[in-house]
């Protein structure tokens, strides 16, 4: 009987261990989760920068936490506008940052922030302009925007551009858009500002807005009127965006746990925009 005994020990002893085995492997598989490859450009401030010192890198890397995974940026020499085409269509990474709301090349996220266009001057130049008919506007020949842009588009729809055209291409070293990306560098629309060489800049709040704030120059960042000169179609421009984070359509498992995971972060999400300086619109127009 004492065998029998000790042999029923040892068994019972042994089931539990292969049961508390089993069971650590299984708290050992959740806890080591897949790492959240992010596309990202290396060189598109203040955006997304190699040092990830850019504010989407840092938002990534919030979300990626709230999610328990470790995020990996999976880094592109080309701007940002390719990742699509060249890195989230091909798999070679599974979130991209910074997508307009509803691009219908992916599925995207509820909106992680929603901002526009303003218009930056210095403070000393008292510039003010309540609509795109000011006669301010028509005034100016140093507006600095950023080519294909809904800011050069409306400066096209009130008869502003001839006059600014020249300096606007002066700012790309003349290089021409057609079948090619050229940006114009918002530290450099800035910079222009601050220095005097441009009367006013027109761009997208938080790409600008950085580089606002670290101005030792007095600046004015306020966003732009609403479009009031509809096209003959009664088309008008769209100056305030939501951006969303993408992933591949049919990846709806992930979409699902990055949205759970925006919801969770949002408060840091908003305290670093308004760190960045970013200005921030609510609701959705």
């Amino acid at each position: 009987m004492t065998n029998q005994k000790n042999v029923a020990r040892a068994a019972g002893i042994a089931g539990c261990a292969i049961v508390m085995t089993a069971m650590n492997w299984a708290v050992r598989a959740e806890n080591t989760a897949a790492p959240l490859r992010i596309c990202a450009a290396e060189n598109e401030a203040p955006y997304s920068l190699k040092d990830e010192s850019g504010f989407e890198n840092r938002i990534a890397n919030i979300v990626a936490k709230a999610m328990g995974r470790d995020p990996v940026f999976v880094w592109s020499s080309r701007p940002a506008i390719y990742l699509v085409q060249d890195y989230l269509d091909k798999n070679l990474c599974d979130v991209l940052m910074g997508v307009d709301q509803d691009d219908p090349r992916v599925l995207t996220t509820r909106p992680y922030y929603r901002s526009g266009y303003v218009f930056v001057s210095r403070q000393d130049r008292n510039l003010k302009i309540d609509d795109w008919n000011s006669p301010v506007l028509g005034q100016l020949s140093h507006i600095a925007v950023g080519l294909g842009s809904p800011a050069e588009a409306m400066l096209r729809a009130t008869g502003l551009y001839e006059n600014n055209m020249n300096y606007i291409y002066s700012l790309v070293n003349f290089k021409s858009p057609r079948n090619q990306y050229v940006r114009v560098e918002p530290s450099l629309m800035v910079s222009q500002v601050i220095q005097g060489k441009a009367d006013l800049a027109i761009a997208f709040g938080a790409e600008v807005a950085r580089y606002v704030r670290n101005s030792t120059i007095p600046l004015k960042m306020e966003f732009v009127p609403p479009d009031t000169v509809p096209d003959q179609n009664g088309k008008t421009i769209e100056f305030d965006y939501s951006e969303s984070m993408a992933v591949r359509k049919g990846e709806d498992q992930l979409l699902k746990a990055l949205n759970d995971a925006i919801e969770a972060s949002a408060p840091q999400i908003e305290a670093l925009l308004k760190e960045e300086g970013v200005p921030l619109r609510t609701g959705k127009s």
